[in-house]
């Protein structure tokens, strides 16, 4: 019977598992911004999303103050 102590983890400790899908449709959003390809957004927000991009995540990028209009 295996030892229970040697498998617990610290209860304070939490494992984020970041989605690859979401990774990269926040990435092409960043660069469709970067490169004023404005009628991609959408498309790239919508898959964000659907794979459990936060508003948050997705306003840091839109707002980004490194980004400025001409």
């Amino acid at each position: 019977m295996p030892n229970l102590a040697e498998n617990a983890r610290a209860p304070t400790l939490l494992r984020i598992r970041k989605n690859p899908v979401k990774l990269t449709a926040l990435l092409y959003l960043k660069e469709a911004l970067r490169r004023e390809r404005y009628e991609q957004c959408a498309q790239f927000v919508q898959v964000a999303k659907e794979f459990g991009a936060l508003d948050r995540e997705i306003e840091e990028l839109l707002e980004d103050p490194r980004r400025m209009p001409r």
